[in-house]
């Protein structure tokens, strides 16, 4: 009975806690619940993310670029149509490797797509703002969005192609010997996560209201990573145990910075939040590589 029921713990675990992090934020004021939107919202990122690095055991840089464009595309279809020309003056009228050298090429992705969005006005705002974008990511479009996002990746690593990735993360050499085409696998992991990237990419942008480039550049990258890292960059449970922990303590700290009343005034310097993050982070990968869910999945407990 438990080895049948694990599964159904493993989805509806870090999907209920989704939903009761969005039940919460519908009771606060609009102030505090958009830490919530965006915690829910670094779910659906950090999961998108855990479908290629987690279960490939492949480091990549490169899976914000995809958030980049599904923002971009996503803000600029929804500009209001009176508006665009303004916002928008030069626009069209109406786009096998492993280890270190992975995390450079990913690195290279990033880069590029950072410069083309950024230089390349035909296609977005380039440097400037791109505003007017419809602020409709709500408590129950970020909830949903977090879901199906895990919902997709649950079903991915529960998959066939799933558990050949997986096989080809833990042993390469046996992967390849029983006839596992780790390339591919992973290529489709790739393209999977990018399409879940892009739709958290629409989520962040309608969640913001604008954005710029810099908004999807390194440090919503390094951040991600750090979600995954510390919440368990093996596991589902672990990468949105890890995107609610730190998108938490971030919004804490980003208060901190401006000056918060916790029993006593606490006014941390500017750019303390990213120090905290980054020792934290440390510490994790030095303590406790395995993150705080120890890279496991969510189980029943039997005696």
């Amino acid at each position: 009975m438990t080895r049948r029921l694990a599964p159904l713990v493993e989805l509806l675990g870090p999907a209920l806690l989704v939903v009761a992090v969005g039940a919460v934020s519908t009771g606060v004021s609009r102030a505090n619940e958009i830490y919530f939107l965006n915690a829910l919202v670094s779910v659906a990122i950090v999961v998108a993310i855990y479908v290629f690095v987690g279960i490939s055991g492949v480091l990549s840089f490169g899976q914000i670029s995809f958030v980049a464009v599904g923002a971009f595309a996503a803000g600029i279809f929804t500009v209001p149509l009176e508006s665009k020309r303004a916002v928008l003056p030069d626009a069209f009228p109406l786009m096998r490797l492993s280890g270190l050298a992975a995390g450079i090429a990913t690195f290279a992705v990033l880069e590029i797509t950072h410069n083309v969005v950024r230089e390349w006005t035909k296609i977005g705002p380039g440097a400037t703002t791109l505003p007017l974008v419809p602020e409709t990511t709500g408590p129950l479009q970020a909830t949903l969005g977090a879901v199906v996002a895990i919902a997709v990746a649950f079903a991915y690593q529960r998959s066939r192609l799933g558990r050949l990735l997986r096989a080809s993360r833990d042993d390469p050499a046996a992967a390849r010997g029983a006839g596992v085409d780790i390339h591919r696998q992973r290529l489709a992991a790739f393209t999977l996560s990018g399409a879940l990237a892009g739709f958290a990419g629409g989520l962040f942008v309608h969640l913001l209201g604008s954005i710029t480039t810099e908004q999807v550049y390194l440090e919503l990258t390094f951040l991600t990573l750090a979600m995954l890292v510390v919440g368990g960059l093996t596991s589902l449970w672990g990468a949105v145990v890890g995107a609610l922990a730190v998108s938490g303590l971030d919004s804490f700290l980003s208060q901190a910075e401006q000056g918060i009343h916790v029993g006593f005034k606490l006014d941390l310097p500017s750019g303390t939040r990213l120090v905290i993050l980054s020792t934290i982070m440390a510490l994790v990968l030095i303590l406790r590589p395995s993150g705080l869910t120890g890279g496991r999945e969510l189980r029943l407990w039997r005696r």
